[in-house]
């Protein structure tokens, strides 16, 4: 099973929450990562290696000093195997 967040950057934040999923979509969720199998994350269509963010139950956390550019996309796939 494969569960997805999406968001749109607003160009100022390192930390997306659930409330930053689309509304459009229904209620996104972020897993806890001991409840999935592994995860990938997307900004703008480009994956992102694991060192650059931190995900925990309800949050992504983005370690790097930039943050995406205000309208980017932000997608985490959650798989559950």
């Amino acid at each position: 099973m494969v569960l997805e967040y999406f968001a749109i950057a607003d160009g100022s934040k390192h930390i997306f929450t659930e409330e930053d999923g689309v509304k459009e979509l229904g209620k996104q969720k972020i897993l806890d990562p001991s409840k999935v199998s592994y995860m990938n994350l997307f900004i703008n269509a480009v994956l992102q290696p694991k060192e650059n963010y931190e995900v925990t139950q309800g949050m992504i956390c983005l370690k790097t000093e930039d943050v995406p550019i205000c309208g980017a996309t932000v997608v985490l796939q959650m798989f559950i195997v």
